[in-house]
């Protein structure tokens, strides 16, 4: 019978985790952090602060994946702590709304930065972004080995990139040009606290990925060390390179040029380098086009663990005879993100629609730390969360509160999000009355 291959490495597993975060994010979202926080200093902090919830959450989630080193990662920790239905629920989402959201935005950003070298109507940018998606679905079924090499030379080439960014600020900021403020008394805006969480939506959109190399499990070598390990690393590889490409964009242009454009890397080195802002747009269609491939080969894990289980269609749990990939759930998966594609919104929108239910479970997943401790507190744990339980207990925290103020301050998206949940449950009862006959 055919199964999943172990060939994913240490380095492969960590640059999924890397390319997982680095696609549209860094480079589109931080005009709408700057509108929510126009202060140099808040600016870095809220990226900063993503970078936390990313740490914290990887070192947590480092326990889990040495825990349980199979595919699927999160819904494996969600079905073992919570039961079947928080699984199932989760599986649910990322299917729905999470992941297959996640390629729809990315597919229109990769238009958008194409639509800088040749004009794209409505309809021209969501046939790309088709295009691209089933295209890159294609490659992935080919083999996790070819997968691995691909985000090996994407999660590389965007690196690549994005330093050179880095560079071009810290060699080219004219200070009679652009004036910083660091001093957090001078310009504090209004409702700090309630204007930092709204940022976290696009800081977290951007940060969103690094607990892909979980999904992945089953097929990498000595999971047990090389999961919890790639999950770590690729937080402070993401955090670090976050940082450093804000203090570089808020190095060659005021604020108030960055809050009010979507291409902030290529107006930034364009303003020192000819044709700069043609070779960022390339850099960023590389970038997101890399991040569309590893999302579509990781997520499907999920599907094919949950059929696996018998929850799901069973026919998600068919492993590709001859390239041993989870084809039938790979395909699915594409298929739902094109149809977000034509009947969902903007970029903006789908980001707030996606962000908000992610964090809701990766809040519910980090939880199950202090679950596990409790519930199976002899068991094998070849990794544990340095700093127990406080830091667990920070990412749940910042998590939980990021999750309330969405909900408040973005009720439409949210409530879509949520309405899907619900739905969810009725078709988890369902798969479970078709499976008893």
């Amino acid at each position: 019978m055919p199964h999943l291959d172990r060939k994913l490495t240490l380095f492969g597993l960590t640059m999924i985790a890397v390319g997982s975060c680095i696609g549209s994010g860094i480079f589109v979202t931080p005009y709408e952090i700057v509108q929510a926080v126009p202060h140099h200093a808040f600016v870095l902090l809220v990226w900063a602060i993503g970078g936390i919830i990313a740490l914290t959450g990887a070192l947590t989630f480092a326990e889990l994946g040495g825990m349980f080193p199979q595919a699927g990662g999160v819904y494996v920790f969600l079905k073992e702590a919570y039961g079947e239905l928080a699984g199932f629920l989760y599986g649910w989402v990322i299917l729905l709304v999470i992941n297959t959201g996640a390629l729809a935005a990315l597919g229109i950003a990769l238009a958008e930065y194409l639509s800088y070298f040749y004009p794209l109507d409505y309809w021209g940018k969501i046939v790309i972004a088709i295009v691209v998606i089933a295209g890159l679905t294609g490659i992935n079924l080919v083999g996790v080995n070819t997968s691995q090499w691909f985000a090996n030379i994407f999660t590389g080439l965007k690196l690549l990139a994005i330093f050179g960014v880095i560079i071009a600020g810290l060699v080219f900021f004219d200070p009679a040009k652009v004036q910083l403020n660091f001093n957090p008394i001078i310009g504090t805006p209004a409702n700090l606290g309630s204007s930092l969480l709204l940022a976290l939506i696009g800081v977290l959109w951007s940060f969103g990925g690094w607990h892909h190399a979980s999904y992945l499990a089953g097929e990498a070598i000595e999971p047990q060390r090389t999961v919890p390990r790639a999950m770590v690393f690729g937080a402070l590889i993401v955090t670090a390179t976050y940082v450093l490409a804000n203090l570089a964009y808020m190095l060659l242009l005021p604020l108030d040029a960055i809050a009010n454009t979507t291409r902030v890397a290529g107006e930034a080195v364009g303003q020192v380098i000819f044709f700069g802002g043609k070779l960022m747009a390339i850099a960023i269609a590389v970038s997101i086009f890399g991040t569309i491939g590893i999302y579509t080969m990781s997520a499907p894990r999920i599907y094919f663990a949950m059929a696996k289980d018998g929850i799901f269609f069973q026919g998600l749990s068919y492993v590709h005879p001859r390239f041993h990939t989870p084809s039938n759930a790979m395909l699915l998966q594409a298929g739902w993100a094109i149809l977000l594609l034509l009947f969902w919104g903007t970029f903006s929108e789908l980001i707030t629609y996606v962000t908000f239910m992610d964090i809701a479970f990766m809040a519910l997943a980090g939880l199950s730390v202090f679950v596990f401790r409790k519930k199976l507190p002899e068991a094998e744990r070849p990794y544990r969360t340095w700093g127990y339980p406080v830091i667990p207990g920070i990412f749940v925290l910042i998590s939980s509160a990021f999750v309330v103020n969405t909900l408040i301050q973005r009720p439409v998206q949210a409530i879509a999000g949520l309405i899907f949940l619900l739905l969810g449950i009725g078709a988890y009862y369902l798969f479970r009355s078709l499976q008893e006959r």
